[in-house]
């Protein structure tokens, strides 16, 4: 599996998202500042509540911007062989019956693309399976849940 593609996939569907929610929180940013969204009455938050939103998604755009900027400094990035799995590695792991493939990021966990025909999803040193692969080697067991363990079949 070509890591440098599946990164540039990752980077992709990032950056639609990226622009997706810069127009929505442009919109929500229009919504709150119009002078015909002013209250009513006293019991109108139309304009507070427009607020929130356009406040809330103007941080998801800096939290995606930041992503990116991750994301994209990773390019280029190699691993030696037989290297411990580290932020920007792109770990194969094979589970009874199929084979599992994650990429190791600082932002973005459950962000999934596909390539070749395989599915790779993003995962987060903070999340349950990042914690159990941080520091594994290619042919290391891993304990998924209780019975069930994978081999990490490939570290790149």
């Amino acid at each position: 599996m070509n890591k440098q593609a599946v990164l540039d996939q990752i980077l992709s569907v990032l950056n639609a998202e990226l622009a997706a929610l810069t127009r929505a929180a442009q919109g929500a940013f229009a919504a709150a500042t119009d002078p015909d969204s002013k209250a009513e009455n006293k019991y109108d938050t139309r304009t507070l509540e427009a607020s929130y939103v356009a406040r809330g998604q103007a941080q998801r755009v800096a939290e995606l911007q930041e992503a990116v900027r991750a994301f994209g400094a990773l390019s280029g990035s190699t691993l030696e062989p037989g290297a411990a799995i580290t932020l920007g590695a792109l770990a194969s792991l094979a589970l009874p019956g199929e084979v599992a493939h994650y990429f190791l990021g600082q932002f973005a966990g459950g962000t999934e693309v596909l390539h070749e025909g395989q599915e790779v999803v993003v995962i987060t040193p903070a999340s349950a399976l990042g914690q159990k692969l941080i520091g594994k080697r290619s042919g290391d067991a891993v304990a998924m849940q209780p019975g069930v363990s994978a081999k990490v079949a490939a570290v790149v």
